[in-house]
């Protein structure tokens, strides 16, 4: 592994000399078992991102399908154990998808403060295909960060309120309550409605104009007949007066926001302790190449845009080749599978007719003279 002390590290087969010589490993790190864990870490030349942009990146690719993983990058301070270097180890930033099943699809941005780790609080999303994909994190010394895959921002936002590090500068009022002339209704009814003469005769229901008296109603043992009622399509129902905007309207009442008590800023939140280890870990077939960590938005951006306008078409071509190739694969056993269980039932049918027809060549033939056989034992 190498780098420099100007704000640039990079590491990986992707690593160029732009803006100037970088050392680089000639090959990216790749794991084969599915589903066994890997680490690993290298010591780097000392940093801080104090009173500057801090932009960790690096590229992954799950080749295997995978039913739970992940692939993690991790900022380390102080000294570690290069030999025990594991899930355990302390770290100061984590950051890197997590696949489980069909559920967990997510994207980890683990920050360190005061010695606990804070996971970020919103659910990011991360890629899940074959192909490689290009993660980075950028953290600002106003403790802005924004987080990217191939190059697209994912998410933006700040530490102050996307992790739960500090206590929030703001916090509803409980002690607040609604003013008692607060008047939130919208709309009110129109005083000045009135409701129209006669408006109150119109019945609800009315005789049926078209039923008929039956042929066998008999008024003496039926009493007097009555046509059935039905709906009356004249009827508009109880008078309401009309709905208008209310004049008084002050829209509807929210608890104000004061100033939190035991909020007590820190200038120097973004910062992490000086960085001297990067490691790794993951789980599942992974390809990692393209670590970067720099100062640099920028130049983060050129490497994902020269990768992919070098490598990306032929990545997918590769991809779909090998998709047709498993495809066949998997034909071809299915096929080899039916033929042998065809064959299988073949092979006992044909058993079944032999055992058949050997029953009955040794079977033997009734003899009508057997009969006499017993009449003569029974004389």
């Amino acid at each position: 592994m190498g780098g420099r002390a100007d704000g640039y590290y990079q590491i990986g087969k992707g690593a160029r000399e732009k803006p100037a010589p970088l050392s680089t490993l000639p090959a990216s790190i790749q794991t084969y078992n599915d589903a066994k864990h890997y680490a690993i870490s290298a010591k780097i030349p000392e940093f801080s991102n104090k009173n500057r942009t801090l932009v960790v990146q690096y590229s992954i690719k799950f080749e295997q399908d995978i039913e739970c993983g992940g692939g993690y990058i991790k900022l380390l301070s102080g000294y570690v154990n290069q030999k025990k270097f594991g899930g355990d180890t302390p770290y100061s930033f984590m950051f890197g998808p997590d696949i489980c099943g069909s559920q967990t699809k997510k994207l980890h941005v683990i920050l360190s403060y005061q010695g606990q780790n804070y996971p970020i609080k919103k659910d990011l999303q991360c890629e899940t295909d074959k192909l490689t994909h290009f993660y980075t994190f950028i953290l600002r010394p106003d403790a802005s960060y924004s987080v990217l895959v191939d190059n697209r921002e994912r998410d933006s936002g700040s530490m102050y309120t996307d992790w739960d590090i500090l206590p929030p500068r703001k916090i509803k009022d409980v002690k607040a309550k609604k003013p008692a002339d607060w008047d939130d209704r919208e709309y009110i009814e129109d005083p000045n409605d009135v409701k129209p003469g006669g408006y109150d005769s119109v019945p609800a229901e009315i005789p049926d104009p078209k039923a008929k008296e039956p042929d066998d109603w008999d008024e003496e043992e039926d009493g007097i007949w009555k046509a059935p009622k039905i709906p009356n399509p004249a009827y508009r129902g109880p008078w309401k007066r009309k709905k208008i905007k209310n004049p008084n309207y002050k829209g509807k009442w929210k608890t104000p926001w004061i100033d939190n008590p035991e909020f007590e800023d820190d200038p120097d939140l973004y910062v992490l302790k000086p960085i001297k280890y990067l490691g790794i870990e993951v789980k599942a077939g992974s390809v990692f190449d393209n670590i970067l960590i720099c100062d640099d938005p920028q130049y983060a951006r050129e490497v994902v845009e020269d990768f992919r306008a070098n490598n990306r078409e032929a990545e997918k071509e590769a991809l779909e080749e090998a998709e047709k190739e498993r495809r066949a694969r998997e034909e071809e056993v299915v096929s080899l599978t039916e033929a042998k269980r065809a064959r299988e039932e073949g092979e006992k049918r044909r058993k079944e007719r032999g055992h058949r027809y050997g029953d009955r060549r040794h079977r033997r033939r009734h003899d009508p003279r057997d009969y006499l056989d017993d009449y003569h034992d029974e004389l």
